[in-house]
């Protein structure tokens, strides 16, 4: 390579039109035609919207009301069922409490007559078992007087010969022993 061809620039000479240099939108040049195409795209955007977006949008928003609608009256329909069935629930709770109640009181007065009764009877056989054991001591007791007195009337009749040496006739003993027993 040669010396003078590298340190001269090359420089191109241009031929034909020069275009200033910029940013294509900024160039005064194309105002025209940019607001056509601006114009026509925007008409384009506005129709496919207003045409299709807008009417989907719009069903889907009536879809979605329909369903939050639908959602609702069923959360409505359900609360009042389990507003209702809770009712039934408390009442008949109520009517087994009452129930249970009346069963209690009925089986407490059923127990209370028959622990009644049976204090009854046992008072009566206590009052019988009394009376009997009433009339053995009575028995007894009558017994053990008569053996009593025929002791009493034997020990007298046995010291009256004892000290005398004379016998003493049954009756005659009767007689003495009573008349010191006073009976």
């Amino acid at each position: 390579m040669s010396e003078g061809a590298s340190s001269a620039p090359a420089t191109a000479e241009t031929t034909g039109h020069h275009e200033p240099a910029g940013f294509p939108p900024f160039k005064t040049e194309t105002y025209p035609s940019q607001l056509f195409w601006l114009t026509i795209s925007f008409v384009l955007l506005f129709i496919v919207v207003w045409r299709i977006a807008l009417p989907r949008i719009g069903g889907a928003l009536t879809a979605r009301k329909g369903q939050i609608d639908g959602d609702l009256g069923a959360a409505e329909k359900h609360r009042r069922e389990a507003a209702d069935a809770s009712a039934a629930y408390d009442a008949a709770l109520a009517a087994a409490k009452a129930r249970a109640h009346g069963l209690a009181d009925e089986n407490r007065k059923r127990l209370n007559a028959e622990v009644d009764a049976a204090k009854a009877k046992a008072e009566a056989e206590a009052q019988a078992g009394m009376q009997a054991a009433e009339a053995r001591i009575a028995q007894t007791r009558n017994a053990a007087r008569a053996h009593v007195a025929q002791a009493a009337q034997d020990a007298a009749a046995a010291i009256v010969q004892q000290l005398t040496g004379d016998n003493v006739s049954a009756d005659e003993a009767r007689a003495a022993v009573a008349s010191v027993s006073g009976s």
